[in-house]
C-alpha cells in the first residue's frame, strides 16, 4: 500500500531515503463516554530559508536567494480527516476556507488509494559509511560522544540501544491517520495545485464538510506564527554559536546540525541533552507536550535563543554543514457537542478538532546570513495563484537514513 508523504524541507535529503515514523494512538479521555465519529487535525507552518524554497520556492527560490534577491517565507498547511463512518458513495470532504487563505472557496481532502508497490526491488549492495551522533549544547561535546552507527550493521538489523526517541517521551496525544480510520482524507494531495503563500492568513470561519463525516464547524483567531531565523557564527576554540529570533506565541524550540561527507560518513548533533534524536520532535508539538520535553532537556524554553554547536561537529562535519531551527507554537482545541465544565457528565462528541502551529527554518551554517537575506525578501509580494504544484509525496522506506531523510523534512 502506497501512503503519502509532504516533503518539507531541502539539499541533502536527495541522497537519503524516507521512513515511516511509528505515531500515538488516540488515547482516551476520562470524561468521554466514547469516541467521536470525526477527528480533524490542521497542522499550520511557517517555512524560511532552504525550508522555504523546497516548500514552495523551488529552483526559482534557491536561486534567487543564492543571488542576493532574498527569500521570502511561504506558509503551509497539513489537514487530515478521519472517521469511523463508511462513504455515502465514493470518499469526498472540502474544507471550506477563509478568503484570507488565497485558496479559493475550498481545497479537497483526497482518500488515498490503495495500490500496490511498483517500485523494483535494489539490488543487494552493502551500504557504507557511518552516522556520528552528537547532541548538547555546548563548546564542546560531552563524554561518550560521538555515537558511531555503521550503516552495514543498520542494514543488518543491528541498532544501538537508546538512538531513537520514542512518543513515550512525551504526553500522548491523538492523531489522524489512514491507518486508524474507516475512512480518510489529506490535503496536500495530487489533486490540486492550489499553494499557500506567505500573505495567506488562516483568521476566519472553517468549515469540514464530506459524505463520510458530521459537519465540522469552527474559527481561528490565531494566524500562521513569524518565521524564525537562524545565525550561525564563529565560537572560541572552534565552536559555532547558534541564535534565533525570538518567535511570538512559540512554546519552545529545537536545533539540529547534518552533514553529508565524501565517503559515505554524515554527523548530525541535536540540541537536545540526550542521544535519543529524531520522532516526535519533527513533528508538530502541542505545548502541553513541549513543556514536559523542556523539562526533559530535549527542547530548549522559549526564553532561550542562543545555542553552541560544539567544536567536534564543526570538526568532524566539515564545511558544508545545514542547520534546522523549529519553534513550536499553540494549539487550538474544537468540540461538538462542547465538553460539559461537569467533568460526572458523560461527553460523547460527534467531532473534535485540533489546530497546531509551528515555524521553521534551514540554512547552511557557513552561508550567506538568512536573516539579511530574509530582510531582502520581505517587501516581495508573493503570488498566491501560482503555478507551483504542491509538494509531492513519497512511499516510505526502511533504514537509517530514511530516518535522516525525515529529519531533513522528507518524514512519513
Amino acid at each position: 500500500m502506497s501512503t503519502s508523504l509532504h516533503l518539507r524541507s531541502a539539499a541533502p535529503r536527495a541522497a537519503l531515503l524516507s521512513i515511516s515514523f511509528v505515531l500515538l494512538a488516540t488515547p482516551g479521555a476520562s470524561q468521554q463516554a466514547g469516541g467521536p465519529i470525526a477527528r480533524y487535525a490542521m497542522d499550520a507552518g511557517t517555512m524560511s530559508g532552504m525550508a522555504a524554497m523546497a516548500g514552495g520556492g523551488g529552483m526559482g527560490g534557491a536561486m534567487s536567494m543564492m543571488m542576493g534577491g532574498g527569500n521570502q517565507p511561504i506558509h503551509e498547511l497539513v489537514l487530515r480527516l478521519g472517521s469511523t463512518q463508511t462513504a455515502s458513495g465514493s470518499p469526498a470532504a472540502e474544507h471550506y476556507m477563509p478568503a484570507g487563505a488565497r485558496l479559493g472557496a475550498s481545497v479537497p481532502l483526497v482518500t488515498p488509494k490503495v495500490t500496490p508497490s511498483d517500485e523494483p526491488a535494489l539490488p543487494g549492495e552493502k551500504p557504507k559509511g557511518r552516522l556520528l551522533i552528537y547532541w548538547g549544547c555546548g563548546a564542546t561535546a560531552g563524554p561518550n560522544q560521538p555515537v558511531v552507527i555503521d550503516f552495514a550493521k543498520v542494514a543488518r538489523g543491528q541498532f544501538p540501544p537508546g538512538l531513537y526517541m520514542t512518543g513515550a517521551a512525551i504526553p500522548q496525544e491523538w492523531q489522524v491517520r489512514f491507518t486508524n480510520s474507516k475512512t480518510y482524507g489529506e490535503w496536500p494531495n495530487g489533486q490540486t495545485r492550489k499553494t499557500l503563500s506567505g500573505n495567506s492568513s488562516l483568521i476566519g470561519d472553517h468549515r469540514i464538510a464530506g459524505n463520510y463525516s458530521p459537519e465540522i464547524k469552527f474559527a481561528l483567531n490565531q494566524d500562521f506564527m513569524p518565521p524564525i531565523t537562524g545565525r550561525a557564527s564563529p565560537a572560541a576554540g572552534g565552536a559555532t554559536q547558534l541564535s534565533w529570533n525570538a518567535v511570538p506565541n512559540a512554546t519552545g524550540y529545537y536545533a539540529w546540525v547534518f552533514a553529508a561527507k565524501q565517503g559515505g560518513d554524515m554527523v548530525w548533533w541535536a540540541s537536545s541533552a540526550s542521544q535519543a534524536f529524531g520522532g516526535p520532535v519533527w513533528d508538530w508539538l502541542s505545548p502541553g507536550a513541549v513543556r514536559k520535553l523542556i523539562v526533559d532537556k530535549i527542547v530548549m524554553p522559549p526564553s532561550q535563543t542562543r545555542c553552541t554547536v560544539p567544536s567536534q561537529v564543526v570538526q568532524s562535519g566539515g564545511e558544508m554543514l545545514m542547520g534546522s531551527l523549529y519553534a513550536y507554537g499553540p494549539e487550538a482545541n474544537f468540540a461538538y457537542p462542547p465538553r460539559p465544565a461537569d467533568p460526572k457528565i458523560a461527553w460523547k462528541p460527534e467531532w473534535i478538532a485540533r489546530v497546531r502551529y509551528r515555524s521553521n527554518t534551514m540554512w547552511m551554517l557557513n552561508g550567506p546570513d538568512m536573516g539579511s537575506m530574509m530582510s531582502q525578501g520581505s517587501d516581495d509580494s508573493a503570488d498566491a495563484s501560482g503555478d507551483n504544484s504542491p509538494p509531492k509525496k513519497k512511499k516510505c522506506k526502511g533504514g537509517l537514513g530514511g530516518m535522516l531523510a525525515g529529519a531533513m523534512g522528507a518524514g512519513c
